[in-house]
C-alpha cells in the first residue's frame, strides 16, 4: 500500500463550456465546471437530490483536447488529484480554492472516444 494517496474520480456533466487559455510560457490550461448529482432518502422517507460542483483544470494536450471536444451539458469521467491553492485579495483577505487537476478525461456521451491522458502540471 502506498504511503499516501491523492486520487479523485468523478462522473458528471459540464455546467458550462470549457475555458481554455495559455500561460505566459505557452502551456495550455483548460478550466471545467462539473456537476455531480447525488440522490438520497431522508429518515422520513422523502427522496432528495443534491448537486456538488467541482472545479477541474486540464493541462497541456489534455486541456487542448477537452476544450476542442467538450461543451456544456456533456457527460464526463474525470480522474485526477485534489490541489488547494491560496491567494490574498486586494483587501488582504486570504482565500483558499480547491480544484481537481485532471490526469485523464473520458467522454461518456454522444459516441465520443476517450481523450488521451495528458500531462499534469507540477
Amino acid at each position: 500500500m502506498p504511503a499516501s494517496l491523492n486520487k479523485v474520480l468523478i462522473i458528471g456533466n459540464l455546467g458550462a463550456d470549457p475555458e481554455m487559455s495559455y500561460t505566459a510560457n505557452g502551456t495550455a490550461r483548460t478550466r471545467l465546471s462539473v456537476a455531480v448529482n447525488r440522490s438520497y432518502t431522508t429518515g422520513e422517507g422523502e427522496r432528495r437530490e443534491e448537486t456538488e460542483w467541482f472545479h477541474v483544470v486540464a493541462w497541456n494536450k489534455l486541456g487542448e483536447t477537452v476544450a476542442q471536444y467538450l461543451s456544456k451539458g456533456r457527460r464526463v469521467y474525470i480522474e485526477g488529484r485534489l490541489q488547494t491553492r491560496q491567494y490574498d485579495d486586494k483587501d488582504g483577505q486570504r482565500w483558499y480554492f480547491t480544484e481537481v487537476i485532471a490526469r485523464d478525461v473520458q467522454f461518456l456521451d454522444n459516441g465520443q472516444q476517450a481523450a488521451p491522458a495528458g500531462e499534469e502540471a507540477a
